[in-house]
């Protein structure tokens, strides 16, 4: 893990003037890459609009639904929807024009010690519940220990820190099981703190509430928005809070300007398309590169009404794949595995459904080059990987990775061979047109789908699946179903997407660790347990400089990628959205904030004016 580093300035504030406890130096701000770019002093992120206008609504798609705002159990039970985050705070929050820095929110000041082994925070006095109550200390032990305690994702993200602690009247102190690990402070610093005394209390009908349970009463938060109203599972509205007490922090100036954020939700892509061209709402996020070209001939776009625009993701990388469930005996052999990719005619692929603009995943940091394993490992890298050559696919150290080419008849002749050769020295053959196991039973496979851009894929896929002679079933279900039964890892293939920030660390474990193979709620989707991928993901963790992180990365990646824990799909280095033209924004937009809407934007009433009443 990169530094986390405070920028040594010149202290302006009284605060940061006064000694931290243990003599620790107080900061405003720490980042894992280094030196912050904003001084303790500053009036605003550079890329907001301080004069933006307050006002307006916005009407966002929300694709699929929800049946719960409880964020601390989203991940085991029920299904919360992603505008709810809006009403909390956490203790810092990022800016959105460096890589990775953080400025103090719920929390005024940072310290920990040079070697990692606990940060204190300090909260803002003026720091208030939407009740009116003080945020308090007690606040963030509750939601440390209640979120650890009730979500298998914060389990595993926050292992290392092991207790959470008031020490004065406004310091809370998190102790962590070892030193070293760098990025401790920061992600403790990313905890959403939630109200205990609400929590602990009744609601209106006099029942006690449960932190662990799903729950349709709209909670009490601290941020910059509340819950109007909502029809469950169908709209969310969030209202402005116009006497919001961090309105005039330097990190809240400038954003968060519209009166109401309207989410709406659809079970389909297709209906929500048609509700976006008939105005039902305002911004659209289109997920089709064939969509894109083919579905706005509409005449709000040849007027300008509508707006398509794309914007560049710098903010991270991923890999996005049909995961095989390891947990299925049928996927331990990583021959079967490496046929099906095989089998993947991405480039014809993307020709026919996605008009060519894709690329394919080569990399679980696609996106992130610096991360990116290339030709062989070298260095330092290699120097990591020795350790665990007997643990390691030989090709880690012979080969460079690359996935099979094809996208002409060809080509795929030779790659389906090359899947059938490689099938029969793993004991598989086929009788009467179908694939057996090793033990004679039918080789027959279902790709679990949550969405029509991932039924579409599964379904061209499906027919190079069958010409190996293996049966295959696409089952598409709802949002609720898809929840449920990919957390209980009942599946055999479905499309899962790792996200990568710009400085990786403890959330690997998550992704890719053993211990959370198993464990119900978690990301290791396809149950990764590989002894040689802890290894690489504990240097990465405890990465002491940023090359060891970089090494540390390419290798695991590459260990990753050899091993062939899914069937690479596609990437590409941008967001398509399509807009009601009723919005502005500052320019230019946050480097590393994607589109930055809403949050930086405002609702523009000459524009509106132009084009009219809403739908």
């Amino acid at each position: 893990m990169a530094p986390a580093l405070g920028l040594d300035i010149g202290v302006s504030s009284p605060a940061l003037a006064q000694a931290a406890p243990d003599g620790l130096k107080w900061r405003h701000g720490i980042s894992t890459f280094g030196d912050i770019k904003y001084p303790a002093d500053f009036k605003r992120f550079d890329y907001v609009n301080p004069a933006a206008p307050k006002g307006g609504v916005a009407r966002l798609f929300e694709l699929g639904t929800y049946d719960s705002f409880n964020i601390v159990v989203a991940g085991l039970k029920g299904s919360a929807p992603s505008g709810v985050g809006r009403i909390y705070q956490s203790l810092m929050d990022p800016a959105l024009d460096e890589p990775d820095s953080y400025y103090g929110t719920l929390a005024e000041l940072v310290a920990y010690p040079d070697d990692f082994s606990y940060v204190i925070y300090r909260l803002r006095p003026m720091a208030r519940w939407h009740d009116g109550k003080p945020v308090t200390p007690e606040d963030v032990v509750f939601s440390f220990e209640t979120s650890k305690s009730s979500s298998p994702r914060a389990r595993f993200y926050y292992q290392h820190i092991v207790k959470a602690e008031k020490i004065g009247d406004h310091d809370v102190k998190f102790f962590f099981d070892s030193p070293g690990n760098r990025e401790l402070p920061l992600i403790t610093g990313q905890l959403n703190v939630l109200p205990k005394h609400w929590w602990e209390g009744a609601d209106a009908q006099g029942r006690k509430r449960d932190v662990t349970a799903t729950t349709l009463e709209p909670p009490l938060g601290s941020g910059p928005y509340r819950i109007k109203e909502f029809v469950a599972g169908r709209t969310l509205v969030l209202e402005r809070v116009k006497d919001y007490w961090g309105k005039d922090l330097p990190n809240s100036i400038g954003q968060d300007n519209f009166d109401e954020l309207r989410y709406e939700f659809f079970r389909d892509d297709v209906v929500g398309r048609q509700a976006f061209k008939a105005d039902q709402f305002d911004w659209y996020a289109e997920r089709s590169a064939k969509e894109w070209s083919v579905a706005y001939d509409f005449p709000a776009v040849h007027d300008g009404r509508v707006i398509k625009e794309k914007f560049p993701v710098l903010s991270s990388g991923r890999m996005q794949g049909w995961a095989f469930n390891l947990r299925r005996p049928l996927f331990k052999d990583v021959r079967l595995r490496r046929a099906f990719n095989y089998a993947f005619d991405f480039e014809e692929m993307n020709r026919t459904l996605s008009t060519g603009e894709y690329h394919r995943d080569s990399s679980y940091f696609d996106g992130i080059p610096d991360f990116m394993a290339t030709g062989l490992p070298e260095g330092l890298e290699l120097q990591l990987l020795e350790p665990l050559r007997d643990k390691v696919p030989p090709e880690v150290f012979t080969t460079p990775y690359k996935d099979p080419v094809n996208g002409t008849p060809e080509a795929v002749r030779n790659n389906l061979r090359e899947a059938t050769r490689l099938l029969k020295e793993a004991g598989f053959e086929v009788r009467d047109r179908k694939l057996v196991d090793p033990s004679g039973q039918p080789v027959s496979v279902e790709i679990l789908c949550s969405d029509e851009g991932n039924e579409r894929i599964s379904l061209f896929y499906k027919p190079s699946l069958e010409r190996l002679g293996v049966t295959v079933n696409i089952r598409r279900v709802d949002d609720v179903q898809f929840q449920n039964r990919t957390r209980d890892y009942d599946f055999d293939m479905t499309t899962v997407v790792w996200p990568q920030s710009l400085s990786p660390g403890n959330e690997q474990r998550e992704w890719f660790g053993s211990q959370a193979a198993d464990k119900p709620g978690s990301r290791n989707m396809g149950g990764i347990k590989n002894p040689a991928v802890d290894a690489l993901i504990e240097r990465i963790i405890f990465a002491k400089n940023r090359a060891e992180q970089i090494a540390a990365c390419k290798a695991m990646d590459r260990v990753l990628l050899w091993n062939f824990y899914c069937v690479t799909q596609f990437n590409y280095g941008f967001n398509r959205y399509a807009r009601w033209d009723r919005f502005s924004h500052p320019d230019p937009l946050p480097k590393y904030g994607v589109s930055g809407f809403p949050t930086v934007w405002w609702y523009d009433a000459d524009k509106a004016a132009k084009i009219g009443k809403r739908s």
